[in-house]
């Protein structure tokens, strides 16, 4: 299991389902205005190196251009679950004087909302749906299989339009819709506010099992996502991994991610079996996380802070509370 925290962005820990129950902002370069100015007024030169250095600021302007994009890029891709509008936000107010870059976003939104399993309500629809790559069918189109439906999607504004209908083409189409039916089961169970999809992916040859469970307090400052990807291939073996990714900004700004390699073998092809080793491997890591929790309360983050004023004596809060009473009488008593 890889583990990592930090504080590079807005995280409390909080339990995403029911199976356990036990630095200074980037700087974005301008071009050099007045030099640009200044060649933009010359007098055309023949002669071959002059403009050679003419040609100079615009090439620079470019390449920090790019570097700009590079920069909102990342931003995008490392939103926290469900910040991408304040993110969005941030981004327009560091890039006021190059408002294009707004516009030049849209490789980066999609990269997020699919690896984010992005969900959207179909206009008409009553459930949220995974947007990924994994039920793409290009030109920003995506399907599901539940709904028998495909749509449009804006990764910009993560709305649903142009819905149509879909049917579902695969040899594992029987196993697919059993497998959605135990997946919804499990996620009703375990999973609040939770979408799931099962998808036939690599020329058929495998599905993809997808369900992410959203969890967002932004009232009390924290907000955070869990992540399940499953393969399984031909021979019952699923193979995937568990993320969960979760912000805590209140008086400070960490964030807790971690990801869980997994790898199980299916005794039984049905989607039942498969269903069930998917609940005991994700109870498992759901009673380490929790472990992982108690772990860091009662050492790492106990550690950092001082057993002891800097008197080297307890504080005696009934003592404080009775003095503080005590004044409060008095200045009364002065009134009188």
């Amino acid at each position: 299991m890889t583990t990592i925290l930090t504080a590079e962005h807005p995280a409390r820990p909080t339990v995403f389902s029911t199976l356990a129950t036990s630095s200074p902002s980037p700087p974005f370069p301008r071009p050099d205005s007045n030099h640009a100015h200044a060649h933009a007024h010359a007098r055309p030169q023949h002669h071959r190196s002059t403009r050679r250095r003419a040609r100079r600021p615009l090439q620079a302007s470019e390449e920090e251009m790019a570097s700009q994009l590079e920069t909102v890029s990342a931003f995008v891709e490392g939103a926290p679950p469900g910040e991408l509008g304040d993110v969005i936000a941030d981004i327009k107010a560091l890039t006021v004087e190059s408002p294009e870059l707004i516009g030049q976003l849209g490789p980066a939104f999609e990269k997020y909302n699919e690896e984010q399993f992005a969900t959207v309500k179909l206009p008409g629809g009553s459930q949220q749906v995974i947007v990924s790559s994994h039920n793409s069918l290009g030109d920003g189109r995506y399907f599901d299989v539940e709904n028998s439906s495909s749509f449009e999607f804006d990764h910009s504004t993560q709305k649903a339009s142009n819905v149509q209908s879909y049917v579902l083409e695969s040899a594992n189409s029987d196993l697919i819709k059993s497998l959605i039916k135990s997946l919804a089961k499990h996620a009703e169970d375990h999973y609040p506010n939770s979408s799931y999809g099962v998808y036939p992916i690599e020329d058929d040859s495998k599905i993809a099992i997808l369900l992410v469970a959203n969890k967002y307090s932004p009232n009390n400052f924290w907000n955070g996502r869990w992540r399940s990807l499953y393969i399984l291939s031909s021979s019952s073996s699923l193979v995937g991994s568990i993320k969960v990714d979760v912000h805590y900004y209140e008086d400070g700004n960490v964030r807790l991610l971690t990801t869980k390699p997994v790898s199980l073998s299916v005794s039984s092809s049905t989607a039942t079996s498969i269903v069930r080793e998917i609940a005991v491997a994700e109870k498992k890591y759901q009673e380490n996380l929790n472990k992982g929790f108690t772990s860091l309360s009662e050492g790492a983050f106990k550690g950092l802070r001082r057993q002891l004023p800097v008197t080297r004596q307890k504080v005696e809060w009934d003592k404080i509370a009775g003095y503080r009473h005590g004044r409060g009488i008095a200045k009364s008593a002065e009134g009188f």
